[in-house]
């Protein structure tokens, strides 16, 4: 363990019945990053953020938060830590200002929102405006920015947060995350639970779950890096879905081909080399007739599809 490591979690297992929720999860945390769980429904997220925030024991594994273990100290790692639950679960017959300072009591915190953690974190999500707001009258994004906020108001040394932009509108997602930054500019290490592939760029490194396993850790630029495939963008000229996916089933049967994945009106063709792949543009191109085909850089979604089949 080195003084750095905010999160260390070492081959986590955790089981409801009749189900394996996590099958052997590894992840760790820097002081100071913000780390993001991106998978499907099922795929663990919330299960390991229930058990980072001490609302779950684990059934196998190790996990240390801040050098303390998880399962022995975990009275002592309390204060320490900020949970945001995907549902929405503060108090709407009381005001946003109100919310908050029922929060910070609960944690012996400094008064807010009077205090000037409480006015900058009023600030920084946007809630100035709205701090005399009933909770049941704001909107879902706002919402969420109060709940951000009131996991926060303690100042805690790891804010945990599950889905936070899910449901809301553009403008609330934009807002949520700048909140985010400038709680890590302030000190605060963040772990993330998502469900949005595309927002993998926003952290500093991406955990790709599946099935309760990290498919793939690192940064977005290392995980690009590390995709193992030659990635073509095929635009055909007929774009209806009946083409689309005849072009998409006829290329996955080419043995050349490691998979070929619909983005949109477009393919994504994945080969074991660049000469592999065009071979089988070749022959697609027998019965199919494209517009465009060209080299381009894989997505996280790329890296995650491709991480599912390796």
């Amino acid at each position: 363990m080195t003084a750095d490591r905010a999160v260390v979690a070492r081959e986590v297992r955790a089981r409801y019945p009749g189900t394996l929720a996590l099958d052997g999860l590894s992840v760790d945390v820097a002081v100071g990053e913000v780390v993001g769980l991106i998978g499907p429904d099922g795929a663990g997220k919330t299960t390991f953020l229930r058990i980072l925030a001490g609302a779950r024991q684990i059934d196998g594994g190790t996990v240390t938060v801040f050098g303390r273990d998880l399962v022995r100290e975990w009275r002592l790692l309390r204060e320490l830590r900020g949970y945001v639950a995907q549902g929405f679960a503060l108090y709407g017959d009381l005001t946003v200002g109100e919310n908050l300072a029922f929060v910070a009591t609960a944690y012996g915190a400094p008064a807010a929102p009077e205090s000037p953690w409480g006015r900058a974190l009023l600030d920084f999500c946007g809630l100035t405006p709205f701090r005399d707001r009933l909770a049941d009258h704001l909107s879902g994004g706002m919402k969420k920015k109060l709940a951000i906020a009131c996991g926060a108001i303690h100042r805690p040394r790891l804010l945990i947060l599950d889905e936070p932009t899910a449901g809301v509108d553009p403008v609330s997602r934009r807002d949520i995350w700048r909140a985010l930054y400038r709680a890590r500019d302030e000190g605060i290490t963040i772990v993330v639970a998502s469900a949005y592939l595309d927002e993998a760029e926003r952290f500093d490194r991406v955990a790709l779950l599946a099935a309760g396993r990290a498919l793939a850790f690192g940064s977005p630029s290392a995980l690009r890096s590390a995709y193992p495939y030659h990635l073509r963008e095929v635009v055909l000229r007929d774009r209806s879905v009946p083409s689309l996916r005849e072009a998409r089933d006829q290329i996955a049967r080419d043995r050349a081909i490691a998979g070929v994945q619909l983005f949109g009106d477009r393919l994504h063709v994945a080969g074991y080399t660049p000469e592999s792949v065009s071979a089988a543009l070749e022959r697609l191109g027998e019965s199919v007739t494209t517009d465009r085909s060209e080299p381009i850089v894989p997505t996280i979604e790329d890296v995650f599809l491709a991480s599912r089949t390796l």
